[in-house]
């Protein structure tokens, strides 16, 4: 039985180990080089243009009338979220990350993706996403996320790449999937071209809004 039991614990050790190397990857990938973005958050109403500039491991997300910034500092195994607006900084945590920026139905959190930077990510099989074979990843909300309890993530095994991703709530149930629609190749290197970035109620399996991010090309 103790034999087992170790065997057991090896298993799920070297799965997480395997999951962590697999996020890694996936992380570094659209901050492979510096670039310059014109994009837009697409919805029902006007669209909202956005700059995104990606720089020395910060990715800033860059709006206009009024000025502010939403800043991602990538770290190794965590991200950090800024706020720039009327010549301050602030860190950003907590509910705030769930508020939504500029009436747009897309909130901090979702910019941010902090998913995939949550603790003990365990694969937890294979799926087909789009014709895409896919590891299935499943992460743990941690103990301070007042919205989500935990997180799954689809990457492609060949490419590396996150075809998608849902966060549940504390029971269990979707609240949101976000999908690559589209992808571009920019100075060639692949990036995002188009996100969809669906909203629940829980139990309820009909989107209950409809976003887009997209990713327009280079800035001039």
């Amino acid at each position: 039985m103790r034999h087992i039991i170790l065997l057991l614990l090896l298993l799920t050790t070297s799965r997480a180990q395997d999951a962590r190397d697999i996020l890694r990857a996936a992380r570094m990938s659209p901050t492979a080089r510096p670039a310059s973005l014109q994009a837009q958050i697409r919805g029902d109403d006007k669209p909202t243009p956005l700059r995104i500039s990606l720089k020395d491991g910060v990715i800033s997300y860059e709006f206009t009338a009024p000025e502010q910034a939403i800043l991602l500092k990538l770290q190794p195994g965590s991200t950090k979220l800024m706020e720039k607006k009327n010549g301050s900084i602030r860190t950003l945590s907590g509910r705030e990350l769930h508020q939504e920026i500029r009436d747009t139905g897309v909130t901090y959190q979702d910019l941010s993706l902090g998913f995939i930077y949550w603790p003990l990510p365990i694969i937890q099989g294979e799926e087909t996403v789009k014709t895409r074979p896919c590891w299935k990843i499943d992460l743990q909300a941690p103990s301070d996320e007042e919205v989500y309890g935990v997180a799954r993530v689809w990457i492609d095994k060949n490419s590396g790449a996150i075809l998608r991703i849902e966060g549940y709530d504390k029971k269990g149930l979707l609240l949101r999937r976000f999908e690559i629609v589209s992808a571009q190749k920019i100075d060639d290197l692949w990036m995002l071209k188009q996100m969809r970035i669906e909203s629940f109620n829980p139990g309820n399996p009909t989107p209950l809004t409809r976003r887009y991010l997209e990713v327009l090309g280079k800035n001039p």
